[in-house]
């Protein structure tokens, strides 16, 4: 039996469509999208129609952007020798905010996944070989996430980019820094060990 109407399970299940949101926040949700009114209502939808309508991705790193290229790729301060190479675009966000690279991004829109049936051709590795080829790339940083996917993604790539002579590294793993070492697991800790440096 609906305890809502039909309209408003329509919306709720929309919201609990998205990641990450369950079917209570997805209640929620909808009953605050319905609290608003018709003015911020319409907003919020041509906020979503607008958005999917004029973001797409960049001509040369595949990150999102408005126009043609993104705002990193057509900064000239930029080191164009290293490409930072990324899962999703906001993966680019988390490495922005700390404020310390400079160089460029490459954004994947995936990782290799036979379980889900997602294939090199199925994300964009095409445009990362191409960009190799045509640019003085030296260095490409594999910044896929640590796990099964992303380290089978980053051997992938790393095998096409050896004939382009190009330094292919991956972003070290270790103990989170406030944390401590008894809660750490053997893989972390193992790979702490392997990726020490020099003090």
């Amino acid at each position: 039996m609906a305890f809502f109407p039909a309209s408003l399970e329509t919306l709720i299940d929309k919201f609990a469509s998205l990641p990450g949101i369950g079917r209570k926040s997805a209640q929620r949700l909808a009953f605050h999208v319905l609290s608003l009114s018709d003015p911020d209502a319409r907003a919020f939808a041509d906020a979503i129609t607008e958005a999917k309508a004029s973001v797409h991705c960049c001509r040369i790193c595949q990150n999102l952007t408005e126009g043609e290229i993104c705002a990193i790729c057509e900064s000239e301060h930029r080191d164009r020798s290293t490409i930072c190479v990324v899962s999703e675009p906001r993966d680019v966000l988390s490495i922005e905010r700390g404020r310390e690279y400079n160089g460029t991004y490459h954004v994947l829109h995936g990782v290799l996944s036979p379980m889900s049936h997602v294939g090199p051709d199925d994300i964009r590795v095409k445009e990362l070989l191409v960009r190799a080829a045509e640019e003085e790339v030296q260095e490409v940083i594999m910044a896929t996430n640590p796990d099964t996917e992303g380290e089978a993604t980053a051997m992938y790539i790393s095998r096409l980019l050896k004939p382009f002579h190009i330094k292919v590294t991956r972003l070290a793993y270790g103990i989170p820094v406030g944390s401590n070492l008894e809660f750490a697991d053997d893989a972390t800790l193992n790979r702490a060990i392997e990726g020490r440096t020099e003090m």
